[in-house]
């Protein structure tokens, strides 16, 4: 697999535009070039796939198919139990550095059916809502009745999806932020003048931001050829976002080729489209008591009276710094949240 990937690197055919300088035009020019020159020769993929190896998976049974998770647990039978819900375009490796600061509770950390590391994808309808349900019953199997949900992005939204659902086994909920869908539903006459003015920004987002979300929602199996086979196109697609999305220097040139080459190796990026393809469906408002951690660098950061439309917000906090990986990104802050998240859930 490596030894193709890094023939392939070596046959790279360059393409130049008149923008390749400019970051705001995406990503082109020396940079990814250095990614590629580093990914064809000096990036050891087999040390990595090692380390993720000796992760303590499992694959759980659930609602009709199977989920991988990283199942790591306490010493203390009864201690809480928490589930981390990565997003686009990462996978479980966002949540590697706040690992080792949750010894003492039950950490899930579920590879999201469609993307690295999960079982092979190939029949459609896996929306949010669907795998909210195999989470939930995953859990279920595993022994464990209530826990809190912490994540962002598509997990963000499997997470609210989940606690909408089963508001009996969802103690407290952890998000970076709120389901990017409800910014596009949400009517501005329902809400607080700051509230309905961040709909404004998030349009705006949308617009300058949003043309990926509209190619893998409407056109997945195009794209899907374009970086299935290109892993040239495949990094610029996906460093792309990890740069724009984080704050400040959040990776080494290595951990984002990891990143890039879990999908790679995986054949991922065509399924990872799956929550952008399937419609999803949102409550209006959850009540499960949720602690909203704001990072600066994230896309569109939610104001706390429009997170308090749709979310019971007991603790909402800023992060001088951080992004949208911010597990990642800032991991003590992230776990002191979710920290605070897994008290108000008792």
């Amino acid at each position: 697999m490596m030894d193709e990937l890094r023939e392939r690197l070596l046959r790279t055919r360059h393409v130049t535009t008149p923008w390749c300088g400019d970051r705001a035009r995406g990503l082109g020019g020396l940079l990814l070039d250095d990614l590629l020159e580093r990914w064809a020769d000096g990036y050891d993929w087999d040390v990595h796939e090692r380390r993720i190896g000796e992760l303590p998976w499992v694959t759980v049974g659930a609602a009709g198919t199977e989920l991988r998770v990283i199942h790591q647990r306490s010493a203390d039978p009864g201690a809480p139990v928490v589930v981390l819900l990565h997003g686009w375009p990462d996978s479980v490796l966002r949540f590697e550095r706040v690992l080792p600061l949750l010894t003492d509770m039950h950490v899930v950390v579920p590879a999201l059916p469609g993307f690295p590391f999960a079982p092979p994808l190939t029949t459609p309808g896996m929306s949010a809502n669907r795998i909210a349900g195999i989470v939930a019953d995953a859990l279920e199997q595993l022994g464990y009745p209530r826990y809190a949900l912490s994540g962002g992005d598509v997990g963000g939204t499997v997470a609210e999806i989940l606690a909408a659902e089963h508001p009996d086994r969802v103690a407290a909920l952890h998000l970076t932020n709120i389901a990017p869908l409800r910014a596009l539903t949400a009517d501005p006459a329902e809400l607080e003048p700051e509230a309905a003015a961040y709909l404004d920004r998030a349009a705006r987002w949308f617009r300058a931001d949003g043309g990926y979300i509209a190619e893998q929602s409407t056109r997945p199996n195009t794209l899907a050829v374009a970086l299935g086979d290109s892993p040239a196109g495949l990094a610029a697609w996906i460093v792309e976002k990890l740069l724009a999305w984080s704050d400040g220097s959040a990776f080494t040139i290595d951990e984002l080729l990891t990143w890039v080459t879990a999908y790679w190796v995986t054949g991922t990026i065509g399924t990872s489209f799956a929550t952008y393809t399937e419609p999803a469906t949102l409550s209006g408002r959850i009540d499960t008591p949720t602690v909203l951690s704001i990072f600066p660098g994230d896309t569109k950061p939610e104001p706390r009276s429009y997170a308090e439309a749709f979310l019971n917000i007991r603790d909402y906090v800023e992060h001088p710094s951080g992004g949208h990986f911010a597990a990642w990104e800032q991991p003590r802050a992230y776990t002191a949240d979710l920290r605070r998240a897994v008290n108000l859930g008792g």
